[in-house]
């Protein structure tokens, strides 16, 4: 049953979730601890539990790709794009999303986008392409990569809690959904962005800008490039330990025989499970008895080492090895974006989580109550509410630690989930989102824009084709492989 105090606990979570969006930065995680301070100190509500295995991965992650920024890898990856931008420029609306969508793979985070973005934008202007049409869609390729990249929080916190719940899968098998599902939502972002708004020889108030001298020239002025820069080898084999490092993961996930295995102690606390295992056949009678004498027993079983733990090792190692023979400087990587962000991400996936277990993990009776006639009747209608979160709190691993538990003890098939995964990008919706709110001030050509009513801006249009297509091909393809 609801309660008046029920309604209320859950009005301070969205509240603390919306005052923490709107200050941005490490405040989404802070403002989310009162939230937490609120329902545990002034309604008693017990604790739940930080997800402390996903942060620990995203510190590692995060650690090995700003090492490899700091010693200049991540230079060369742009290098790379650029080139191949420039060589076909007028297919840059389908071009720059793709460079975008892999540099995040790779890397994990978005955010490794921000020397590209002028880049797209000087080749649009140069060609006489309208700078919206692929800058808009090029921001959202960016976010998208998330669900498909092998040491992205959210894939990797999608595996853990899915193997929790007794989804048997792994990070290769979420990456053979996600990639291609995402392709094609982009594919069907770009081709609806080929054509958008008025060509630049044609828009008036573009011609009406480009009539003052300063604005041509600001405009038209300068080439954003990084093809003049030397990439000394040193960067490049720090991309080469990276790639290995992603590498060695990928094999570790799918040949998980190959891991090795430990001998481990765990509670019997099922009499009925214990006998079953040994083939005894017991009266009601005694098996109250036997679960008398079995409480508090162990037993000895052996558990492979879990990747979670192989995630973190080798991406500490190769930082390491990236220091030591890469030239890379500890200090610069950690003033660097990617650093940066990730651990802007660690607070916000602290808070955000914790608060949003606190309070699921109370009152998961009554929401279970309330939500499983429609997810029975509808179980892809989980994907509104990863969708509807996400707007609010910036961040999918947040929405997949927050919100996976809850799917998965609602009833929801993991299939299903999987199916649904690309929804937990929402966060495009109302354009607040760094990487979306710099790409509109790399345009120079002022084409790409918030709009008067916030809604009307240049990413809401792609967002919502890729994320609704994404999610569509995902669900039909893990329907028909699970």
């Amino acid at each position: 049953m609801i309660t008046a105090s029920m309604i209320l606990q859950l009005l301070i979570v969205l509240g603390a979730l919306w005052v923490g969006s709107r200050y941005g930065s490490l405040a989404l995680g802070a403002i989310s601890g009162i939230g937490l301070a609120i329902l545990v100190f002034a309604f008693g509500l017990k604790p739940g539990n930080p997800p402390t295995d996903v942060i620990y991965i995203i510190i590692a992650a995060v650690t090995c790709a700003g090492i490899m920024q700091a010693s200049g890898g991540m230079d060369w990856l742009i290098q790379i794009a650029e080139r191949l931008l420039r060589k076909h420029p007028d297919r840059i609306t389908f071009l720059a999303p793709l460079c975008t969508f892999f540099l995040t793979v790779l890397v994990g985070t978005g955010h490794v986008v921000y020397t590209l973005m002028p880049i797209i934008c000087d080749i649009a202007l140069k060609k006489g392409i309208r700078p919206e049409r692929p800058c808009g869609v090029a921001s959202i390729a960016s976010q998208v990569g998330i669900t498909c990249s092998p040491i992205a929080a959210a894939v990797v916190a999608f595996v853990a809690i899915s193997n929790a719940n007794g989804f048997d899968i792994t990070i290769p098998k979420v990456l053979m959904v996600s990639i291609p599902a995402c392709l094609c939502g982009l594919f069907a972002a770009s081709a609806a962005s080929y054509r958008r708004g008025l060509d630049l020889d044609k828009d008036p108030q573009f011609q009406k800008r480009i009539k003052d001298p300063e604005q041509y020239k600001y405009i038209y002025g300068s080439t954003a490039t990084t093809l003049d820069q030397q990439i000394p080898q040193s960067a490049k084999n720090a991309v080469y330990i990276f790639l290995g490092a992603l590498a060695i993961i990928v094999f570790f996930a799918i040949f998980q025989n190959a891991l090795p295995s430990y001998d481990t102690l765990r509670a019997v606390k099922d009499a009925d499970a214990l006998y079953v295992d040994q083939n005894l056949t017991m009266t009601a009678d005694q098996l109250v008895k036997a679960r008398v004498h079995v409480t508090g027993m162990t037993e000895w079983f052996s558990k492979p080492l879990a990747m979670n733990i192989v995630i973190q090792i080798v991406m500490i190692a190769a930082a390491a090895l990236m220091i030591i023979f890469c030239k890379a400087k500890p200090k610069k990587a950690v003033a660097g974006p990617v650093w940066q962000s990730g651990m802007v991400a660690v607070v916000a996936i602290y808070g955000i989580a914790w608060m949003a277990d606190t309070y699921f993990s109370n009152y998961m009776p009554q929401i279970q109550s309330l939500l499983e006639d429609i997810v029975k009747a509808y179980p892809w209608s989980i994907a509104l509410v990863f969708f509807f979160v996400s707007v609010l709190i910036n961040s999918q691993g947040a929405v997949v630690v927050a919100m996976l538990p809850l799917a998965y003890q609602l009833g929801i098939p993991g299939a299903v989930l999987l199916g649904v995964l690309p929804s937990v990008y929402g966060y495009f919706f109302i354009p607040n989102y760094p990487s979306d709110i710099a790409t509109v001030n790399f345009d120079r050509s002022g084409t790409t824009v918030i709009g008067k009513y916030l809604l009307n801006h240049s990413f809401m249009m792609p967002g919502l084709i890729c994320v609704i297509v994404s999610t569509l091909v995902s669900y039909i393809i893990a329907s028909i492989l699970y």
